[in-house]
C-alpha cells in the first residue's frame, strides 16, 4: 500500500522568507526575545553554523541560516543591505516595537496609523533585515484606499 504524501506540507501554503546572515544562532534568540518568535527546528552543521532554522511568528513562519559565502549564500550584512522586508500581521504593533527596541532592533518607523487602515512600525534587526509589524485598525474599500493614497501627494 502507498500512502500519498502531500506535495505540499501542513503550515507551507505561503511564502516563507528565508533570511540569510552571520551569527544565525544568535538571531534565533533576537527574534525570540523581539518578536515573541518560537523556534520549530533547527539544523546545526559539524562546523557550527546554522545550516537551517524556522521560526514563527504567531502563524508566520520563516526560515533563516548562516551565510555560506562558498556557495553564493551572503545576506545583507555582505550585500550591504536589503531591499526586502518581511510584513507580518501581529495583535498589538506598539508592543512588539517596544519590545525590539529593547531587544536591540532599529526603529525605522514608530508605530503610526497608515492610509491604508493599519497600524505600521518598521524596524531592523541587528543582522540587516527590515520587518514591518502591522495590525488592521480600519477596514476600508480599495477606492476609499486609493482616495487616501492620491491625497498624499496633494
Amino acid at each position: 500500500m502507498t500512502s500519498h504524501v502531500s506535495p505540499i506540507p501542513e503550515g507551507y501554503e505561503s511564502a516563507i522568507p528565508y533570511l540569510i546572515m552571520r551569527g544565525a544562532s544568535d538571531a534565533l534568540a533576537f527574534y525570540a526575545k523581539a518578536f515573541g518568535a518560537v523556534e520549530v527546528m533547527k539544523l546545526v552543521g559539524p562546523d557550527g553554523k546554522l545550516g537551517h532554522a524556522e521560526m514563527m511568528i504567531g502563524r508566520a513562519r520563516f526560515s533563516l541560516a548562516d551565510e555560506y559565502p562558498e556557495m553564493n549564500i551572503v545576506g545583507p550584512q555582505s550585500l550591504g543591505g536589503t531591499s526586502v522586508s518581511i510584513q507580518v500581521y501581529v495583535e498589538d504593533v506598539d508592543a512588539i516595537c517596544r519590545r525590539a527596541k529593547e531587544a536591540g532592533a532599529k526603529i525605522l518607523q514608530e508605530p503610526k496609523d497608515e492610509f491604508y487602515g493599519d497600524r505600521t512600525c518598521k524596524v531592523e534587526d541587528p543582522f540587516g533585515h527590515v520587518w514591518l509589524f502591522q495590525a488592521r485598525n480600519e477596514v476600508i474599500s480599495i477606492e476609499e484606499m486609493d482616495r487616501r493614497f492620491q491625497a498624499l501627494f496633494t
